[in-house]
């Protein structure tokens, strides 16, 4: 059985800190998820701060089994129908 994974970061420092875009140019969530994926028995994804729904559908967090959350800069940008629907999902 595939673990299906959702690594979801806010992906802002990765945006607006050179440094970091330096580090993680495809973001913290990219490379989590890369790391992760070596794994065969996990299948990774990422979600954004910035997709429609934060990357956090419905449907899509009904095909999943682990959430992964990394947020620092802006929780006050989620949006509350998303917050509800994971609290509800978790």
């Amino acid at each position: 059985m595939t673990i299906r994974t959702i690594v979801w970061g806010e992906n802002i420092h990765e945006n607006t800190n050179a440094i970091v875009r330096g580090i993680y140019p495809e973001g913290m969530h990219t490379a989590i998820a890369n790391a992760l994926n070596a794994d065969p028995a996990i299948s990774a994804t990422t979600a954004t701060l910035q997709e429609p729904e934060h990357g956090l559908s419905e449907a899509r967090l009904a095909e999943t089994d682990v959430l992964t959350w990394w947020g620092h800069k802006d929780h006050g940008a989620v949006s509350d129908v998303v917050v509800e629907r994971v609290a509800k999902r978790v």
